[in-house]
């Protein structure tokens, strides 16, 4: 029952961010494409196969522009705080919005770089650093980190603290670390310089 349990449980984080992330993509590409169809259609007198999904490609093209400027960077942070009021949205956004987010280049709250842990007790975890810290206990400022070890495929993970000096950092990009999460390791190269 147990292993059902955390099959099930481990199964539900997986299928679920990725069914509505894809379901997000799609219903995206319905609505311009079925706001975009028509208008090409009256303009061009002609249906043009791909015109909508071209629209739609351009329409977040456009919004990625907007995102990254002052004044549009505003205008999104006011409407998601808007939309964030609503409950059932909030849920499922929230959740959604920060994992995305944690492979951002531009958030300065992602995933830094991976890192190597040495634990005594499990020998080396493989992690990102998501903040670096200090801690002071009296006797001047200890340099701590802290690093999320993923458990199982990045959505459920161990988060370790440890001092700065029990850390490596290989020459792995974030993006090549993910990739080792999700092979179960398989991508993992045959020699990490660090």
């Amino acid at each position: 029952m147990g292993w059902l349990r955390r099959s099930f449980i481990t199964g539900f984080f997986v299928t679920v961010p990725l069914f509505i992330s894809v379901a997000a993509f799609i219903w995206i590409f319905g609505v311009v494409d079925g706001f975009t169809t028509p208008v090409y259609d009256r303009l061009l007198g002609r249906r043009i196969p791909g015109l909508g999904t071209l629209s739609t490609a351009l329409a977040i093209v456009l919004v990625g522009a907007l995102a990254r400027n002052v004044v549009g960077r505003r205008v999104l942070q006011r409407a998601e705080a808007g939309l964030l009021r609503v409950p059932v949205f909030r849920t499922i956004y929230s959740p959604v919005k920060q994992l995305v987010d944690a492979f951002s280049p531009d958030n300065a709250a992602g995933f830094k770089r991976v890192v190597m842990v040495d634990d005594p007790k499990r020998g080396f975890l493989l992690g990102f650093v998501t903040r670096e810290f200090t801690v002071d206990r009296g006797q001047g400022p200890v340099a701590l980190m802290a690093v999320y070890v993923p458990t199982n495929h990045l959505y459920l993970g161990d988060i370790v603290i440890c001092e700065r000096d029990r850390a490596v950092f290989p020459d792995i990009s974030v993006e090549d670390g993910v990739r080792i999460f999700l092979t179960g390791g398989m991508a993992l190269p045959p020699r990490v310089r660090v």
